[in-house]
């Protein structure tokens, strides 16, 4: 039998290691969110080009203001600007800042990259914003990782960041 050679107090020691391991391995596969296993891989193509977010695919999973607006699975209005653009846009990155489980990634000039990951499963959606000074407008991307459906979470997202900005 494996350890049959050694004291009993090792065989114990080597039971209890064992369990330890076991334990500290389930605790890993259980806090997976924490340790990004349904973090999925940020896209290559983020970035706003000539007016427009890189096109979305097929899936249902994601919204945009710059998708054709005859698309209602993924178009979306842009955030309108009632004031000062640079106010507006101030607003936005403190709308975010506020919201859980958020983070910017980029900013730069007229443009931001915010990631959001969800409660419990710690699934990760990229979000995208565009100031439009000269259009009065913030056009935006809501997109996630990983997955077929998002249950509306993005457009929600979107929503929710209008809503907040109102009469800004």
């Amino acid at each position: 039998a494996p350890g049959a050679g050694r004291a009993p107090g090792a065989r114990r020691a080597a039971a209890s290691a064992a369990a330890a391991l076991a334990l500290a391995a389930g605790a890993a596969v259980l806090a997976g969110p924490s340790l990004g296993l349904f973090s999925g891989s940020r896209p290559a193509s983020l970035g706003f080009s000539g007016g427009r977010f890189a096109p979305g695919d097929w899936r249902p999973n994601w919204v945009s203001s710059t998708a054709p607006r005859d698309d209602a699975t993924h178009h979306v209005a842009p955030i309108a600007i009632s004031g000062d653009p640079a106010a507006a846009w101030a607003a936005l990155e403190a709308a975010i800042a506020a919201m859980p489980r958020s983070r910017v990634v980029t900013r730069t000039g007229s443009y931001l990259h915010a990631e959001f990951a969800s409660k419990g499963l710690g699934f990760v959606d990229d979000a995208e914003f565009a100031l439009d000074a000269a259009a009065r407008v913030i056009h935006v991307k809501s997109a996630a990782r990983l997955g077929i459906r998002d249950f509306s979470v993005n457009r929600d997202r979107i929503e929710s960041l209008r809503a907040r900005l109102s009469g800004s």
